[in-house]
């Protein structure tokens, strides 16, 4: 019977579905990354360049959570940067 009472009140799939599309999550378009000591970070200033271990020819990596979703490249929509999705990486939800 407390079974039967719990189902009733539970929120249906599609309802569950609709709630979780409403979250926010933050995400990422990393354009590569560096390694550099202590020492070397205290030194930068303004007009420093920092070398990243990636081409420009290289995509972009698009990451929610620090996982992987898609890569890109980089694009300027109207005055900002965006990134246009080239490829969607499909894992299996566990």
């Amino acid at each position: 019977m407390a079974d039967e009472d719990a189902a009733e009140g539970a929120p249906s799939g599609e309802e569950r579905e609709g709630a979780i599309k409403e979250v926010e999550v933050e995400l990422y378009a990393v354009l590569g990354q560096s390694t550099m000591l202590v020492s070397q970070l205290l030194k930068i200033g303004r007009g420093a360049i920092i070398e990243l271990d990636q081409r420009t020819s290289d995509p972009v990596e698009i990451q929610v959570n620090q996982q992987l979703i898609a890569y890109g490249e980089i694009v300027t929509v109207d005055d900002k940067l965006g990134v246009t999705i080239t490829d969607v990486i499909k894992k299996p939800f566990v």
